[in-house]
């Protein structure tokens, strides 16, 4: 449901990722570049987190990227959404998500406590190099597995000025959201955190396993088509889709546990209010048929999501 008394003026625009376009770091004072309408319909082409300006030949070779000293995600925008405002709900609908021809794969050689537990902290970095066909991705060494393709970083700034890492995510405005279940066909709906939203969009994943466990997924340039959407009428509040798969909510936190009870407590106001139940049954009810999915554990805060599945409720 769009916001009461706005006219909706459906229009299509297209955001090229090249220099003046792209930024890696989150701000609420980066200029848009592009100002659309509520319902409008954006074709954003972005480049891999990395920004490589060329793709690699063999694996892990250093390609000249957009910036010289990355900070963040190389990430397009901000497509400024007019009249969007704190207290509102940004809608994205991903409509279709196209891989570009090649991806990456990096892990190891990395100092993290996640990279130590492996025992990979102190190894030589290792690079997968994938052929991607738009329906299959082929490595190296002659792995091939089914693209699923989905934007990593999918957010606005946060309220206070300044620039803010592309790395976290944040359980406002979202981000580094790194959830595979966002495809196309899904709806992501953020709460907006500034004025006009000034959304940012990348860090194309062509398929990713739940928890993006060795840091990366396949990483590459994307090209997305969203259909951008004001409400004020969610029924549940804090990041949260509808996908394919099913429902879906978030938890973000410095504290596995903490982010998993976020994650499923919207879950269970979710249930209160679809199926008219109290919460101890919306809960009972949960526990026959939510999935609780580790989201990610690689970008200094854990993300986790809870998925009711679609057609597991008769």
């Amino acid at each position: 449901m769009g916001v009461p008394g706005a006219e909706v003026v459906v229009g299509s625009f297209e955001v090229r990722a090249e220099a003046g376009s792209v930024v890696d770091v989150f701000s609420r004072d980066t200029a848009p570049v592009l100002t659309v309408e509520a319902g409008d319909v954006v074709t954003v082409e972005s480049l891999d987190s990395s920004g490589f300006l060329r793709r690699q030949e063999v694996p892990g070779e250093q390609q000249p990227t957009m910036f010289a000293e990355r900070r963040g995600h190389c990430l397009t925008g901000p497509i400024a959404v007019r009249g969007a405002k704190p207290g509102m709900v940004l809608a994205v609908h991903f409509e279709e998500l196209t891989p570009a021809g090649w991806g990456w794969t990096a892990t190891a050689g990395k100092d993290d406590w996640l990279m130590r537990r492996l025992r990979v902290a102190d190894a030589e970095r290792t690079w997968l190099l994938w052929e991607l066909d738009g329906e299959t991705g082929t490595d190296q060494h002659g792995h091939t597995v089914r693209l699923e393709p989905f934007l990593g970083v999918v957010g606005m700034p946060p309220e206070e000025p300044g620039e803010h890492s592309t790395i976290p995510p944040r359980p406002e405005g979202g981000g580094n959201i790194d959830c595979r279940e966002l495809v196309a066909g899904s709806t992501l709906y953020l709460p907006v955190t500034v004025p006009d939203a000034m959304l940012l969009l990348g860090d194309g994943h062509a398929r990713q396993g739940d928890g993006e466990v060795g840091g990366t997924a396949i990483e590459c340039g994307m090209t997305t088509r969203v259909r951008l959407d004001l409400v004020v009428d969610r029924p549940v509040p804090g990041i949260h889709a509808e996908t394919p798969s099913g429902l879906v909510t978030f938890g973000f936190d410095t504290d596995l546990n903490e982010a998993t009870a976020t994650a499923l407590s919207a879950m269970v106001d979710w249930l209160q209010i679809e199926q008219a139940l109290d919460r101890g049954a919306a809960l009972a009810l949960a526990g026959a048929t939510v999935d609780m999915r580790i989201t990610q554990i690689a970008n200094q805060t854990w993300g986790v999501h809870a998925v009711l599945p679609t057609g597991v409720l008769g």
